[in-house]
């Protein structure tokens, strides 16, 4: 699995791009550094920061949440539901970002490794010239929970 960004590359990103590592911005890093593979919305990590005690208002979230996605250091990713959630970006960005099966009936979302696409991308870079830098899958259906129920 690919390394993920730290709080020093938070902070190296940060002066470059003349922000201030503020407490309230290393807080919400913290929340992915400390739930890694999750794909948390605003509302998951100001209820996470919430059980904490934390007093980070929701609109500070939302804020950081904006600034670490523009930074790359975490990944903005819509799965259809008119929610945006994040995942910590890995240090690499060329290799392959891993891919999302989503459950249309529970939201679940479940993360694949498999890149079955390399083949497709050369055939694309040969056609038509055009040379692919990354992709996203999602697949959404019905997970084995959701349908164990029916």
């Amino acid at each position: 699995m690919a390394q993920t960004f730290t709080m020093d590359d938070l902070r190296q990103r940060l002066q470059a791009r003349q922000h201030k590592m503020t407490p309230q911005r290393q807080t919400v890093l913290q929340v992915f550094l400390d739930h890694p593979g999750e794909h948390l919305s605003a509302e998951d990590v100001h209820g996470i920061l919430r059980q904490g005690k934390s007093e980070i208002g929701l609109a500070t979230v939302y804020r950081s949440l904006e600034l670490l996605s523009e930074l790359e250091l975490l990944q903005k990713m819509e799965f259809g539901d008119g929610c945006s959630r994040y995942e910590v970006n890995t240090t690499d960005p060329s290799e392959h970002h891993h891919h999302h099966l989503i459950c249309t009936t529970c939201g679940a979302v479940t993360e694949f490794e498999d890149d079955l696409l390399d083949e497709l991308e050369a055939d694309i870079q040969q056609k038509m010239g055009f040379h692919v830098l990354n992709h996203q899958v999602k697949f959404y259906g019905t997970c084995k929970e959701c349908q164990s129920k029916n």
